[in-house]
């Protein structure tokens, strides 16, 4: 095959715009070919057949440096570092767009935790465009022999699938194999949630001692269970968002991981009413309390003033758990022997309260969802068994009537 131009061996053109030729094959048939660099390699790739004198088919040049541009602005959008890109490169990219994006700290940490411990390490080197469905599906399999439960390895799941769209977005990928796999069900496990009825709550309130940060633990664990906040979200609320007047909680921040800023979602920012009893403690412990300004915290150090510490809250709310033995407990086994047994009442079960007892009393879920702050009324729904039902036993009793009892054989 011989290379030819119009007016010589070879047409050429500007410079950095790509070179055009002819080229001859066997037959004595002529094509454009156009000279291109992908990837800092120059290929030639056909245009399409050269117009010959006095005939009508195939391209003239004037057609041909036209398809040739629209060529090279096609191989220019496509990516050119496909092949070098790892899950843990589009990971970072990803974690620094959603920085740039505002997105919440919290949630960049545990993105970056899934990456660092069972993202980077399962799919290492392999370059994005060469991870299959199959690799997918490996990764679940693995992370479940593992012992991860299937809501962990959904969640896994869930940051590979953004990472793979983010990618596609950006051109470095082609697809995204997430999309074609089954995610893991849910385990089975006990699906009822944990709350406190009366009795267990006052014997809390009552377990929690007097010396130390007893009363700000007292105060704390009531307004957790007859508000439904969030542990954060106590922890970053400030004088200014009780109102009084209104009678009426104001979420506008969370303190998470050491860190002030916007509540979980946008629904999260929220006003809840704040009962009669809730309103009296926590003025009482405002008029003992050292901070008193707008901007001072509720639930702070009441040496310092500094935000609370998380891990410390825990630590103190397992041992009244423990001291007024309520909720279940589970034995904590040592070679084959029971060595003690672990409180599986959390701190979040506070909030479970809150949203059991607003059920309970005939609060309509919708109502629910905002007082709580659900993004997803389907979290909400969770409480729905705890509605209680107008009529319904008489519903029954008029379905199968008043008969008298007889006995099953």
């Amino acid at each position: 095959m011989r290379e030819v131009g119009e007016d010589g061996p070879m047409a050429r053109r500007s410079y950095g715009t790509g070179s055009l030729v002819v080229r001859r094959d066997k037959r004595g048939r002529e094509s454009w070919y156009g000279r291109v660099r992908v990837d800092g390699r120059q290929v030639k790739q056909r245009v399409g057949p050269k117009r010959q004198a006095g005939e009508r088919d195939g391209l003239t040049r004037r057609q041909a440096e036209a398809r040739l541009r629209r060529l090279i602005e096609e191989i220019e959008r496509r990516p050119t570092i496909v092949e070098r890109l790892t899950i843990e490169d589009v990971g970072q990219r990803y974690v620094q767009h959603l920085t740039a994006m505002g997105r919440r700290p919290s949630t960049l940490q545990d993105y970056e935790s899934c990456l660092r411990v069972h993202l980077s390490p399962f799919f290492g080197d392999l370059p994005l465009e060469k991870i299959a469905r199959s690799d997918v599906e490996d990764f679940i399999d693995e992370k479940l022999a593992d012992g991860k439960s299937p809501k962990s390895v959904r969640n896994y799941l869930g940051l590979l699938h953004s990472l793979f769209a983010h990618a596609e977005k950006q051109e470095w990928a082609r697809g995204n194999p997430c999309k074609l796999v089954d995610k893991p069900g849910d385990d089975g496990g006990d699906a009822d949630i944990r709350f406190l009825d009366d009795e267990q709550l006052e014997a809390l309130l009552r377990a929690v001692p007097e010396a130390g940060l007893g009363r700000l633990d007292r105060v704390l664990y009531l307004t957790a269970a007859m508000t439904g906040l969030r542990q954060g979200e106590l922890l970053g609320l400030r004088w200014r968002d009780i109102d009084w007047a209104a009678s009426r909680v104001r979420v506008r921040q969370s303190f998470v991981r050491g860190e002030f800023g916007r509540p979980k979602s946008k629904r999260s920012s929220r006003s809840v009413p704040l009962a009669d009893r809730v309103a009296g403690e926590l003025d009482r412990y405002f008029k003992a309390s050292r901070f008193q300004a707008d901007n001072h915290l509720v639930f702070c150090n009441p040496a310092t003033g500094r935000p609370l510490a998380r891990r410390a809250v825990l630590k103190r709310f397992k041992a009244v758990v423990d001291r007024a033995d309520v909720g279940g407990f589970e034995p904590i086994v040592e070679d084959g022997k029971t060595v003690g047994r672990r409180s599986l009442t959390r701190f979040h079960d506070l909030r479970h309260t809150f949203g059991t007892r607003m059920a309970a009393a005939g609060t309509p879920l919708r109502t629910l969802q905002e007082w709580m702050g659900h993004r997803d009324f389907k979290t909400t729904l969770i409480y729905a068994d705890y509605q209680p039902g107008e009529h319904e036993a008489e519903l029954v009793e008029r379905a199968f009537g008043r008969a008298p009892a007889t006995h099953l054989r």
